[in-house]
């Protein structure tokens, strides 16, 4: 079988492209990479949530995907809309790494260790109100680009510290810059796994594609999606969530707030494994009860 994968062109997206291009020619496939430049890519200078949130990521490769110009597409789960175009599906969802964020500090220093009036950079708004939460006193400002981008404007000295994921710093394998781990923030939903999106009327694909997929890290995944679905949340909006198993449960962590985390909703449920939407959806009316849906008034 001969497949087109379509990927963005940045080192990050052509690790994640080659980590799936090499699991299917272990299959027996044959992998072409089609690189494709989003909307995304093009605008660096502007905020995520001011120039549309997720979608900019992926438009542009989805439509290539329908159109028939490649057959299936990897992405950071993470940068997927809560809803698809009509005729495509996630069709895997691979292994989850590390779905925690990490600081990374021109000297090594901690969050806690940073001095007052220190200058942090973050294009996320669920980043910025966590770190705000912690220290007050911190400059939060805006910082887009790749990886390598990002960690060159700290060594500039443009920053005092950054936020990224542990994810992407590690398949960039530069978890030497490393300075702290942030266990205690709750990440994006589906941070740390990749998507494999292929057309729904493809069985050819599909039957080789499917072979990557990763029940548990799936599971967690749409229970985290439902969530934020249930919340019609996007890069607007601060919102952050976290699902775990354990046994025959499935357990999500969320939260939503205002632009300065003055507000702050944040709760955990569970249910049954099977019940994976159902308890993501929950936890999201409960935070809509509990204020959520008063911030996303404001907000939108």
């Amino acid at each position: 079988m001969f497949f087109r994968l379509g990927t963005r062109k940045s080192k990050l997206a052509l690790w994640q492209a080659n980590f799936v291009k090499e699991k299917l020619e272990s299959l027996g496939c044959k992998v072409e990479l089609v690189l494709i430049t989003t909307t995304g890519d093009k605008i660096l200078d502007s905020p995520l949530a001011k120039i549309g949130g997720k979608g900019l990521f992926v438009k542009e490769i989805e439509e290539a995907l329908l159109k028939g110009e490649i057959d299936l597409a990897v992405h950071s789960l993470k940068d997927v809309p809560m809803v698809l175009p009509d005729g495509l599906t996630l069709c895997a969802i691979t292994e989850r790494e590390n779905p925690y964020d990490v600081l990374i500090s021109k000297e090594g220093k901690k969050l806690e260790e940073l001095p007052p009036g220190a200058v942090v950079g973050t294009s996320s708004l669920r980043r910025q109100v966590q770190i705000k939460r912690k220290r007050k006193d911190l400059k939060v400002e805006v910082l887009r680009g790749n990886v390598d981008t990002r960690i060159r404007k700290l060594e500039e000295g443009l920053y005092s510290a950054i936020v990224l994921a542990y994810a992407g710093v590690k398949r960039m394998g530069l978890e030497a810059y490393i300075s702290q781990v942030l266990e205690d923030f709750i990440p994006a939903v589906g941070q740390g796994s990749l998507a494999i999106e292929t057309r729904e009327d493809d069985p050819k694909v599909q039957k080789y594609v499917k072979a990557l997929d990763h029940w548990e890290s799936h599971l967690r995944a749409m229970c985290e999606r439902a969530f934020l679905r249930e919340l019609e949340g996007g890069c607007q909006v601060p919102i952050g969530a976290f699902s775990w198993i354990e046994s025959d449960k499935i357990y999500i962590k969320g939260f939503v707030s205002d632009l300065n985390g003055e507000r702050f909703i944040e709760g955990v449920e569970e249910g049954k494994v099977e019940e994976y939407v159902e308890v993501g959806k929950r936890l999201a009316q409960k935070l809509l009860a509990s204020g959520g849906r008063e911030i996303l008034k404001e907000i939108y």
